[in-house]
């Protein structure tokens, strides 16, 4: 490959034809690989290396604390949730493409968000542009833009994103604008994007730390419309088992 053809490649970023340029027409000279299908291959893999450089660019911003994969959640210790339904919702996808929301719902360390976060990286490895963050830390940043006046711009990054999730919404008690600014986020996203929730509160009590009944009846009428609701109060603490067994181990 002359200089002027590595150049021209490298501008193009077709970095598996500049990597694998020698051996390709070996295998083309060889007579194994007519043009057409040398060219096929060429431009089949160059898609595909692209793809995956795109997902796991798509990881790397989607501010994951964990990366938890659905296949890793220790469902076996959670006999009382709904595995079946839980994955035959995720297998679908369908939450996705109908821009569908789902909210877990259950005591701290139940696994809500680990099932989230499965989720995410589900709907990341399908092509979504995603995003994780806390309840504490959204209403935070919202709250932070109304001091130099950017709310809309914040808004409308939050509102962009295919699928996020929201993670531990009742672990934060908020001050008016805040709600007001998490209640038009949520306008925003619905019926429009897929939006995670995972809380230690049921829809009932939500007005205990948003303190607006008339926005938390409006919000829990919205979500609960176009949402798949998992109620795993009746689900125990894993962290506690993981505790304990650490424990044991340890002595």
């Amino acid at each position: 490959m002359d200089e002027e053809l590595r150049k021209i490649l490298k501008s193009l970023r077709l970095w598996g034809l500049l990597a694998h340029w020698d051996e390709l027409l070996a295998e083309a000279n060889r007579g194994r690989l007519s043009h057409e299908r040398l060219l096929n291959h060429v431009l089949r893999e160059e898609w595909r290396g692209k793809s995956e450089n795109a997902r796991l660019l798509r990881r790397k911003r989607a501010n994951l604390p964990e990366i938890l994969e659905i296949e890793t959640f220790p469902f076996d210790r959670q006999p009382k949730l709904d595995r079946k339904r839980i994955m035959a919702l995720y297998d679908s996808g369908d939450y996705l493409t109908k821009n569908e929301n789902i909210v877990w719902m259950g005591p701290t360390g139940c696994g809500k968000s680990g099932l989230a976060t499965g989720f995410l990286l589900h709907a990341i490895d399908r092509g979504y542009r995603g995003y994780f963050i806390t309840f504490a830390e959204l209403v935070a940043e919202l709250f932070a833009a109304l001091a130099d006046r950017s709310e809309r711009k914040v808004l409308r990054r939050y509102a962009s994103y295919d699928c996020l999730v929201i993670d531990e919404i009742g672990y934060a008690e908020v001050e008016p604008s805040q709600v007001g600014l998490f209640f038009t986020l949520m306008q925003k996203r619905h019926q429009t994007k897929t939006t995670l929730i995972t809380s230690n509160l049921g829809f009932s009590e939500w007005n205990s730390f948003l303190k607006n009944s008339h926005l938390t009846s409006a919000l829990a009428d919205r979500l609960t419309a176009t949402s798949h609701v998992f109620n795993m109060k009746n689900c125990h603490s894993l962290r506690g088992k993981l505790d304990e067994a650490g424990e044991r181990d340890a002595k």
